[in-house]
This record gives C-alpha cells, sequence and structure tokens, in this order.
C-alpha cells in the first residue's frame, strides 16, 4: 500500500474522531438546553395561543437558500429523527456509529480501488457507509409512523366512546395510553403526563403534533383545539374524523395497489445490471477486468453508477402519489 494512502487514512481517521468529539460536547449542551425548556414548560411559563398553534400546525415549506440553511442544523433535525423512530439513542451515540461505519468503507476502498482511483474510492465508499446507520433511523421512523397512522382511527373511536360513557377528555387520554399498543400507546402517554405535569393543553398538543408528523394528528389536535375555543359535541367530531381517517386510508391502499407496477419496474431496473455484473464476476472474472482498468471504462463505470442512482430517482418520484 503507499505510503500516501496510509496517511491520508490516518488524516481522515482523525478528522472523524475529532468531529465525534466536538459533537459530542455540543449534543451534551443541547441536551442540558433542552432539559431546561422542559422544566420551562411544565411550569406553565410559555403561553402559546390557539390561533398561533393552529397556524403552526401545517407551515409553509421553505424552499431555496432559506432550506438550505435550515438543513444545516444537524443536531436539532438528527434528534428529532430518534424520537420519531422511537429509538432511545443519543445524537452522538448516532454520531459515532457514522463514523465507525465509515471506516470500513476507508479501508475496503483504499484496497479495492475500482472507482477512477484509490481516494476517489475510499471516500466514496466510506460516505455510503456513514450513512447508513441514518439511514436505519429513517427506516425506523417510516415504519413507526406507518404503524401509528394504521392505529390511529381506532384510537379516536376509543376516545369518542370513552367521552360518551361520561369520561373527561384527560381521563380518556390516560385510558388510551394505557389499553393500545405501542407505538401509539407511548405517545398518548407522553402526551397525558405532559399535560399532567402542568403542561397547558395547547403546547402538549403542540409537542405531540411534533412528535408524531403526521396530517392526521394534525387534524386531530385542530379538531381538539377548536372544540376548546368554539365548544361543540368532541365525541361527534372524533368519530368523523376517525372515518375521513379510514377513508383516507382505504384510498391510500387502492394508490399504492395501481402503482405496484412502477414499483416493481424500479426494483428490476435497479437491481437488473447490479445482478448482471456480479454474474460476469462470478463466470468471467477477467471479462470486465478491462473496463475497470482503462481510463474511459472508469469513466463509464462512473456514469452508469450516476444514472441509476438518478434513474431511481426520477421513478420513485413518479410513482410516489401523495393523498
Amino acid at each position: 500500500m503507499p505510503v500516501g494512502m496510509v496517511v491520508s487514512f490516518v488524516v481522515v481517521f482523525a478528522l472523524i474522531l475529532l468531529a465525534v468529539s466536538v459533537g459530542t460536547k455540543f449534543f451534551d449542551a443541547q441536551r442540558k438546553k433542552q432539559m431546561a425548556g422542559l422544566l420551562e414548560t411544565a411550569s406553565g411559563d410559555s403561553n402559546i395561543t390557539v390561533a398561533a398553534l393552529l397556524k403552526e400546525l401545517d407551515p409553509d415549506r421553505q424552499t431555496g437558500i432559506k432550506a438550505l440553511f435550515t438543513s444545516f442544523q444537524f443536531s436539532k433535525h438528527i434528534q428529532l429523527q430518534l424520537q420519531q423512530a422511537g429509538l432511545n439513542w443519543s445524537a452522538s451515540r448516532l454520531m459515532a456509529a457514522m463514523a465507525l461505519a465509515a471506516i470500513p468503507g476507508l479501508g475496503l476502498g483504499s484496497l479495492l480501488p475500482f472507482i477512477f482511483n484509490a481516494t476517489i474510492t475510499a471516500l466514496l465508499l466510506g460516505v455510503i457507509g456513514a450513512v447508513a446507520p441514518y439511514f436505519f433511523v429513517r427506516h425506523k421512523r417510516k415504519k413507526r409512523l406507518d404503524q401509528f397512522e394504521e392505529q390511529f382511527p381506532e384510537a379516536l373511536d376509543f376516545l369518542s366512546r370513552s367521552m360518551r360513557a361520561g369520561h373527561a377528555f384527560t381521563i380518556s387520554l390516560e385510558m388510551l395510553g394505557e389499553e393500545l399498543a405501542d407505538p401509539l400507546g407511548q405517545e398518548f402517554r407522553a402526551l397525558f403526563n405532559e399535560q399532567n405535569l402542568g403542561a397547558p393543553l395547547d403546547l402538549a398538543l403542540r409537542n405531540f403534533t411534533e412528535r408524531v408528523p403526521l396530517l392526521d394528528a394534525r387534524f386531530f389536535t385542530s379538531s381538539v383545539l377548536l372544540q376548546k375555543q368554539t365548544g361543540g359535541n368532541l365525541s361527534e367530531i372524533l368519530t368523523r374524523l376517525a372515518y375521513v381517517i379510514r377513508e383516507r386510508f382505504r384510498l391510500k391502499g387502492q394508490v399504492k395497489a395501481a402503482s405496484a407496477h412502477g414499483r416493481l419496474t424500479a426494483t428490476i431496473l435497479t437491481v437488473l445490471p447490479v445482478a448482471t455484473m456480479v454474474g460476469l464476476l462470478l463466470v468471467a472474472p477477467g471479462y470486465l477486468q478491462g473496463m475497470a482498468e482503462d481510463s474511459d471504462g472508469k469513466w463509464m463505470i462512473g456514469g452508469a453508477i450516476f444514472a441509476q442512482i438518478l434513474g431511481n430517482f426520477f421513478i420513485k418520484k413518479i410513482i410516489n402519489i401523495k393523498v
């Protein structure tokens, strides 16, 4: 192995360790600040009006440079992702996992430079290894939110029946958190505990919508706060809301079935070139070696990988129909 490559690997590894150390101290400071904010919330010092909360439930999406700078708030974003995924990890633990996952990619890229040169291959594989834990968290988050969305109409019916039986809304929340399974029961227990510790109901519901970023949860929060402000039969409102959510869920299933052909096509078009390459490497190992060693062949390999990623992205955009 060349000496320069060893030095580059050591320098990159040292920079990763330094970044993890700085990130850990920063996240500890953020956690202390968050705990102070929770104590302030429980004491009732923060006062949020219903009108302001309802406006913030569906904010306008930021675009352009403003969205780019907002996305740099990585610590807040990653802590929120972990919370929504239901993982009891800290942000520093995820950062450490990302740094450790990058090391095998750097080493493998240094030993097997199949893209242009060893440095580019090592950096590319290191980045892929580093983002793997983050995508695992995203996958857990999506799975948990899908389970929550499926359970939500049942929870609204439970609240409606409980209030018809004469129970107060807060008591119904406590019963809901104890009776239903996670993840829905966990979030409603957190909602009841926060409100029971002294936080205003509107603030507790706002935190609930932040932990559960679903349109159904926003409908529920808006319904409860509007009923609190204007009056009305909350049990009847929740029953009708449960019906609307079930119908939307049924329509989403129909759309998913209609787009199954596109999703299958995307999977085949993504897997087929990779499977063909692996098969050729097993059957005729020297068949693709000339392309990997030629300078123009390396550009062709890089272009093929980029085209695969770009094509998969556009196919996902086409078949991802929001309901």
